[in-house]
C-alpha cells in the first residue's frame, strides 16, 4: 500500500502560492462576468458602510445608504469628521477584506460561524440603513445566502468562501481607486471632495490611497505566507 508523503512547510508554502496565483488568474478571467457581480456590489456596500462607521465614530450619524445596479453607491452621513469619513470608503473596504482573510485563517471562531455572522450583519445593516430598492433586495438576499452557506458548507468550504470575499474586497478596493480617481479624476468622488479640503489634488489622493492599499495588501500577504 502506498503511503502518503508528509506535508512539509515548503510544500505548504508552494501550495499557498499556487492557490493564490490560481485564484487571481481565475478572477481576472471572470471579472466582467455575472459571476463576480454580486461580490462587487458587496464591496461597494462595505465601502459605504465604512463611511458610515467613520462618521458615527467621530460624532456623526448615518442618514441612509443607497446602492445601485451600476456598482455605485452613496452614504449620507451628516456630522462627524469629514476628512476621516471621506477617507474611510476605499480604505475601509480594503480593511474589511484583510479582516475576512485573517478570520479565514483562524480556527476560532470557526469559519462557519464567521460566515454566518457576516451574513447576519449584512442583513441587519441593510435593514437599518439601506434605503434604495436595489440595495435592500441585494443586502437581504446576499446576507441570507451567506448565512445559508455558513450553515451548510462545512468548515473547509466556508473558509474558502471567506477567502474569496476577502481577496475580492482587497482587489476591488484597489481597482476602484484606479477607476474612480486615477482614470476619471473629474468624477465627484471621495478623493475629489478631499481635494477641496486639502492641498492635495484628486489624482494625488488616488496615488496616496493606492500606495497605502498596496502596502497593506503586501503586509497581509506576507503574514499569511509566513503562517502557512
Amino acid at each position: 500500500m502506498t503511503r502518503a508523503r508528509p506535508t512539509t512547510p515548503v510544500r505548504r508554502k508552494l501550495a499557498f502560492l499556487a492557490g493564490f496565483v490560481l485564484y487571481f488568474a481565475v478572477l481576472w478571467l471572470v471579472w466582467e462576468t455575472p459571476f463576480v457581480y454580486p461580490l462587487k456590489i458587496f464591496v461597494v456596500m462595505l465601502h459605504e458602510i465604512s463611511h458610515g462607521i467613520a462618521a458615527i465614530a467621530t460624532g456623526g450619524t448615518i442618514d441612509r445608504i443607497v446602492l445601485d445596479p451600476a456598482q455605485g453607491g452613496a452614504c449620507y452621513c451628516p456630522g462627524g469628521n469629514a476628512f476621516l469619513t471621506l477617507s474611510a470608503g476605499y480604505l475601509g473596504s480594503l480593511l474589511w477584506g484583510i479582516l475576512l482573510l485573517g478570520l479565514a485563517s483562524r480556527k476560532r471562531p470557526s469559519p462557519t460561524a464567521v460566515l454566518t455572522a457576516a451574513g447576519a450583519i449584512v442583513a441587519i445593516l441593510t435593514l437599518l440603513y439601506v434605503r434604495s430598492a436595489f440595495g435592500l433586495l441585494f443586502g437581504i438576499v446576499f446576507g441570507a445566502v451567506l448565512v445559508l452557506f455558513g450553515r451548510k458548507l462545512g468548515e473547509h468550504l466556508s473558509r474558502m468562501a471567506l477567502r474569496v470575499l476577502g481577496l475580492t474586497s482587497c482587489l476591488y478596493a484597489i481597482l476602484d481607486i484606479k477607476s474612480d480617481v486615477l482614470d476619471r479624476p473629474h468624477l465627484r468622488s471621495d478623493a475629489a471632495m478631499l481635494a477641496e479640503m486639502t492641498p492635495l489634488s484628486t489624482t494625488a489622493w488616488g496615488f496616496v490611497w493606492t500606495a497605502v492599499a498596496l502596502l497593506v495588501c503586501a503586509v497581509a500577504f506576507r503574514r499569511a505566507y509566513r503562517s502557512v
